[in-house]
């Protein structure tokens, strides 16, 4: 699909602004795998954040388990307590709702946090669940059967990749 194009850079300086109001001194980043761990890794470095940035799997939660299995991707990695955390949870893609009902699951297996908050670099729409996002850089209308994924190359810049299902 080549009549779409979005310019990921352009979004992630979008998104560093927009989250800025939502950080205080104790918010602790948590990216979706993988590409919300990308943006958190890369918000933390611009923003000059202590601390280490989280990552959270929705695999051990999704709703499509038995279909899907567990694929071979990152873990769970949250390098700090979660109990009274106030954390800023990060996505590449806001679609139906279903990932973010999953890696908050997983989020509330390691503990109760004070506050959770969401921001991704594209909301899709089309939500099938009651989710949404404190900061959506871009909201995007992609036909349907069509992926949105967001890659990034050896030099830490970000593009989207837009495919047929």
């Amino acid at each position: 699909m080549s009549s779409l194009s979005l310019d990921a850079e352009a979004l992630y300086a979008e998104l560093l602004r927009g989250v800025r109001p939502l950080l205080a001194a104790e918010t602790r980043l948590v990216g979706v795998v993988s590409g919300g761990r990308w943006l958190a890794e890369r918000l933390r470095a611009d923003l000059q954040l202590p601390g280490e940035v989280g990552a959270i799997s929705s695999a051990m939660h999704r709703d499509d388990y038995a279909r899907r299995g567990l694929a071979a991707t990152e873990q769970t990695a949250l390098p700090f307590e979660v109990n009274g955390a106030d954390i800023l949870l990060l996505d590449d893609v806001l679609h139906t709702g279903r990932t973010v009902r999953a890696v908050i699951n997983e989020l509330f297996d390691y503990g109760r946090p004070a506050r959770v908050r969401l921001a991704v670099l594209v909301d899709r729409g089309e939500r099938q669940l009651p989710i949404a996002a404190d900061c959506a850089a871009a909201r995007v209308a992609l036909p349907q059967g069509t992926s949105l994924r967001l890659a990034q190359d050896e030099g830490g810049a970000f593009t989207f990749r837009i495919e047929k299902e």
